[in-house]
């Protein structure tokens, strides 16, 4: 199954490359194809943290009035979600789907031809950053460098935004700093994979901050507003007594 999958993906690659002439471009019109399938996805994805974000006071308030009840704090959790109309696989469900093509992209990228480029500004797509500066030196690897940089910047500014909606100042700083952490991560990352895979991240980041920017704001923001015309119309009751808990006896001494 799975190297029918890779199979299938190198087929479609050779297929954009003999059609727009260009390895590079061809892995370019992928990620748009890609993306543009993922996108109802992605929307219900950014709608269903909006709604998270918004029932998180309320979950909060569930578990601290139902701390000696596990049981009645997870059915009035999920009477929460129901409500809310929150699936809370939706927000990974984008992420699942993309994980086989970022793998397969590993072993497609092994398989293009050793002269693949892209228009020469990436002379070997099949070559990692590592790879060039070990052959090259840093200078002479300068625009892979480049490339893998601009893909933890990428990882990073949607982050940021997606940050800027956050209300909590607490929730902002823990956000911004797991956004840096997971943007050298992405560097350290694309630093050895081969290059045609850093240029689909690329191009799939790209990708993410124009939708943040232009889609995913107004698609949370909307979902925001439903989910507190929710609320408002049928909040959420916690009116359970909290059971004491019996003091343990103490041994004498």
């Amino acid at each position: 199954m799975w190297d029918w999958f890779v199979n299938l993906l190198t087929s479609i690659l050779a297929g954009l490359q003999g059609f727009v002439g260009d390895w590079g471009l061809a892995i370019i019109v992928l990620t748009f194809i890609i993306r543009i399938l993922l996108t109802p996805l992605m929307a219900k994805s950014t709608a269903s943290t909006a709604r998270m974000q918004l029932m998180q006071p309320k979950l909060t308030e569930i578990q601290e009035k139902y701390a000696d009840d596990p049981e009645k704090m997870a059915e009035e959790s999920r009477k929460l979600y129901s409500q809310m109309g929150f699936n809370p696989l939706a927000g990974c469900l984008p992420m699942f789907l993309q994980m086989p093509i970022f793998f397969a992209l590993f072993t497609v990228a092994r398989q293009v031809p050793a002269d693949a480029s892209f228009f020469n500004i990436l002379p070997s797509l099949s070559s990692s950053v590592s790879d060039m500066v070990a052959s090259n030196g840093f200078a002479g690897a300068i625009i892979y460098i480049l490339f893998d940089v601009l893909f933890g910047v990428l990882t990073l500014i949607p982050m940021l935004l997606n940050n800027q909606l956050q209300q909590d100042p607490a929730q902002q700083s823990q956000s911004r700093m797991m956004g840096i952490v997971m943007a050298v991560m992405m560097v350290w990352f694309g630093w050895s994979v081969p290059s045609a895979v850093l240029l689909y991240y690329d191009t799939s980041a790209i990708w993410q901050v124009v939708q943040q920017r232009f889609i995913t704001t107004r698609v949370m923001k909307k979902a925001r507003e439903e989910a507190e015309a929710r609320l408002v119309d049928a909040p959420v009751e916690v009116d359970v007594v909290r059971r004491e808990r019996k003091k343990r006896p103490h041994k004498k001494a």
